[in-house]
């Protein structure tokens, strides 16, 4: 019987999309492993690194600070009034800081900040400001000029990383102290019940969670689009969608589940 030439048309392009999406996805590791060593690594630490990390870090997280910060604790008020109002028109009063808690901190706070500097900054990681490989193609990581990657990626990669922790980090703090006001108002009394609440939610396995979950957003969003941006551009693709956008959100899902089925299972 002949083959269907349709069906070997077919399966040659299943088989070329999945060899495409094994590569982007070994690359990205592989980028990401080099990076972490670079980091760590004591001849990446001069003087002009020193200073160009410390410019990017002022870019991608001072100079954003003040609106991300306003516009992070009005989201978190609103959603604040929502649950507690919800919650004592059923009475369930005593289990609406606990939501407010587990909901916006544990969960939404560190999520909108990766995504918010995913949009400012990883995703904005253009052409323009990429290391060139020369006149030679990059097939794989080995190619890459280290030299290159200290002074050009390493300070962006530490920089975005570095935003969303502060990022999330902050944006906590100030969504407990709205909710504090926004159920005990400006009284000194319910300091007691809501420390012991809060403590009741983040015990010891749930406080290494959240740090884990957010040093994982970051270095997610350090690192995911910037590779697929590069991967991207020197295969010299054409694709129309930004390079690692829906990778990055399938890691990010994937960390967030991860960690909800790790902590509620």
């Amino acid at each position: 019987m002949p083959a269907n030439p349709a069906l070997i048309d077919l399966l040659r392009r299943w088989s070329a999309t999945l060899w495409r999406a094994w590569r982007s996805w070994s690359f990205m590791l592989h980028f990401g492993a080099l990076m972490l060593v670079l980091l760590l690594s004591p001849a990446t630490h001069t003087r002009a690194y020193r200073a160009a990390t410390a410019q990017r870090m002022v870019a991608s997280t001072w100079q954003v600070l003040p609106w991300f910060t306003a516009l992070s604790s009005l989201l978190s008020l609103v959603l604040i009034r929502i649950v507690v109002v919800t919650a004592l028109s059923y009475g369930l009063s005593q289990y609406a800081l606990q939501m407010v808690v587990r909901v916006l901190v544990l969960e939404l706070i560190p999520l909108s900040a990766a995504l918010f500097v995913t949009l400012r900054a990883g995703l904005a990681f253009n052409a323009g400001a990429m290391p060139d490989a020369g006149q030679r193609r990059v097939r794989h990581i080995r190619d890459l000029d280290l030299a290159q990657l200290r002074q050009d990626l390493v300070p962006r990669v530490l920089a975005n990383g570095f935003s969303v922790l502060a990022l999330a980090m902050l944006s906590s703090v100030i969504t407990l102290v709205l909710a504090y006001l926004a159920v005990y108002g400006l009284s000194p009394w319910g300091l007691p019940g809501f420390t012991r609440t809060v403590g009741q939610v983040f015990d010891l396995t749930m406080s290494l969670a959240f740090l884990l979950k957010v040093l994982l957003f970051s270095l997610a969003v350090a690192v995911v689009p910037m590779a697929a941006t590069l991967d991207a551009h020197w295969r010299a693709s054409s694709d129309t969608i930004q390079p690692g956008a829906v990778r990055l959100l399938v890691v990010l899902l994937i960390i967030e589940a991860a960690l909800l089925a790790v902590n509620y299972i």
